[in-house]
């Protein structure tokens, strides 16, 4: 570990603290339907697509309204984005020639943009149209970004409401985190991106010469475009195979910090954005002092595996940190960053193979994902997971000092508890079960890359990964029919399973009457109740997760030592 390495993180943290504040009230601002600086441009434009679109603006939604518009929108986006995969063959923008994609991998790909997972059984720049790219990845980019801030801010309605029946307008919501939150940054961001090299055209793929007189194809494509909504809206999936450790995505360490910036800034907003909604923006800081506790331990325990290295290697008499599988230009601490800050959300991009991790550095990602991605989480999605389990530890602290449950006032009772073990229960069942069933069957193992601990990592972190909606892989995993339909399986259980819990938990706490603070009630902004919420993450981690990762990571951790590897 070196100083500049550590130089590097404080400034990325220092810079998502700063940020937080003026991004969040922005957001508040817009999600309530409030005047903001971009106003007197876009609101012209937004009036115009709901009347287009036929949305009335005033009407609001009960929960299940609002569930079954979600819904409904997110199969039409998988539709849409199915047949376009199935069709690219025929259709413009392909200088390529690109063939139409099989069903098995149209659908995964279909279910994995819909659900802002991005898991790619693919290589996208020998296998997408520029039109599959743009008008299909990239579409679904924003809007699965943008449902999943509709249902954050549906959340928070739920809890700064009283007595109400209603959770806001998802068409509204929709719209607004698309045209005032996700686009104008991606536009200035896209530019960005373009000024450090990353490219941005439609011309054909060029094949060129190399100093050593062989051929190479130099990919070209709308690249800065599709990079920037792919971090900003925490989804992950590259324009090319190698994603962000590709110089074409990711050209320089500049741009290496920006993207790992622009994968935690909104994700971060959000807490702040929650606290000025309810009216206390001490709970704001609250969530946000321990999702960066959080994101903090990650960071330190992988940036410490990997400048450690390899002990097979240095008893070879070779010493220095291990460099397997990283870019010489991002450095042991810019890859363990970038992997800490890529799994703590749901972005899922990489820059750098986890499969050449040390087992303990990739182990922290894996964790990163079992533990919901809370820290900061995706966009909407790391927010209202952390309010589950928020609710939980007020539960929990209830039943210690022997009083109701309160969350800002609300009594915290059977149904709020209920469909918040309901959220928290599809993480464990959607991965652990499905792991057991893919080692137990002849084509589960016969797309391992790798024997032993290390292939049951493998599969572990595939399962962790989809469920979870973060879509990058620890490497090794092949494409076959039964992981094709395996995953996409999950995918949509992982993002549905806790999105129709979450909205309705919404909705429960909307119809609540609030009640004034008395002297015995527990305040869920102090550092006790932060210190009670990291405790409440990490027991319930621990106890779930803990078997099945001693079997991957921690025991191919110990092989290491004895001189083995798989």
């Amino acid at each position: 570990m070196t100083l500049p390495g550590w130089l590097q993180a404080i400034a990325l943290f220092s810079l998502v603290a700063a940020t937080t504040k003026p991004i969040g009230l922005y957001m508040a601002r817009v999600f309530q339907g409030e005047r903001t600086w971009l106003s007197p441009v876009l609101r012209p434009l937004e009036r115009a697509v709901y009347r287009l679109c036929g949305v009335d603006e005033a009407l609001e939604m009960p929960w299940q309204t609002y569930t079954l518009a979600m819904l409904a929108f997110s199969a039409v986006g998988f539709v849409w984005l199915y047949v376009l995969l199935r069709t690219q063959a025929w259709l413009p923008f392909n200088p390529q020639r690109f063939p139409n994609l099989p069903p098995a991998l149209a659908w995964n790909t279909a279910v994995s943009f819909l659900t802002n997972t991005n898991w790619q059984f693919y290589a996208g720049e020998s296998t997408m149209s520029y039109l599959s790219q743009m008008a299909g990845l990239a579409w679904h980019n924003f809007v699965s970004a943008a449902t999943g801030l509709a249902i954050a801010i549906a959340l928070i309605r739920g809890i700064a409401r009283t007595a109400c029946k209603t959770i806001g307008n998802f068409w509204v919501d929709l719209i607004r985190a698309c045209l005032y939150v996700l686009l104008p940054v991606s536009c200035v961001f896209a530019i960005v991106l373009v000024a450090q090299g990353v490219p941005q055209n439609f011309s054909p793929y060029r094949s060129v010469r190399t100093v050593e007189g062989y051929r190479q194809t130099i990919t070209g494509g709308p690249m800065a475009s599709q990079e920037s909504i792919k971090e900003l809206g925490t989804n992950g999936g590259g324009f090319v195979n190698a994603n962000s450790a590709s110089p074409n995505e990711n050209p320089t360490p500049v741009s290496n910090f920006l993207e790992m910036f622009a994968i935690l800034a909104f994700a971060a907003g959000l807490t702040y954005t929650y606290g000025y909604m309810v009216k206390d923006t001490r709970q704001g800081w609250a969530l946000f002092a321990a999702m960066f506790a959080l994101l903090a331990v990650g960071f330190s325990a992988t940036y410490w595996a990997e400048s450690v290295g390899n002990p097979i290697v240095h008893h070879l008499g070779i010493a220095g940190g291990n460099m397997e599988g990283k870019e010489c230009r991002f450095g042991v601490a810019g890859s363990a960053l970038f992997a800490t800050v890529t799994t703590a959300t749901s972005c899922g991009a990489v820059n750098s193979m986890l499969d050449s991790f040390m087992p303990l550095g990739g182990l922290v990602p894996l964790v990163n994902m079992q533990l919901g991605e809370v820290a900061f989480g995706g966009v909407g999605s790391g927010l209202y997971g952390m309010i589950v389990f928020v609710v939980i530890t007020v539960f929990i602290a209830g039943l210690m000092v022997g009083r109701t449950p309160e969350f800002l006032g609300k009594k915290i009772e059977r149904r709020e508890v209920q469909l918040a073990l309901l959220a928290l229960l599809v993480t464990p069942l959607l991965v652990l079960v499905p792991t057991a069933i893919a080692v137990l069957q002849p084509q589960g193992l016969a797309a391992l890359g790798n024997g032993g601990p290390h292939g049951f990592s493998e599969i572990l972190y595939a399962f962790s990964s989809t469920n979870a909606n973060n879509g990058s892989a620890f490497g090794g995993l092949g494409s076959n029919l039964f992981y094709d339909v395996a995953t996409g399986i999950n995918m949509l259980l992982g993002r549905f399973l806790v999105a129709i819990p979450v909205l309705a938990l919404a909705g429960s706490l909307a119809a609540k009457k609030a009640v004034a603070p008395g002297v015995g009630s527990f305040s869920t902004s102090s550092a006790m109740f932060v210190g009670l919420l990291l405790s409440t993450i990490a027991i319930v981690g621990a106890l779930t997760f803990l078997p099945a990762d001693a079997l991957g990571p921690v025991a191919d951790h110990l092989f290491v030592f004895q001189g083995k590897t798989f």
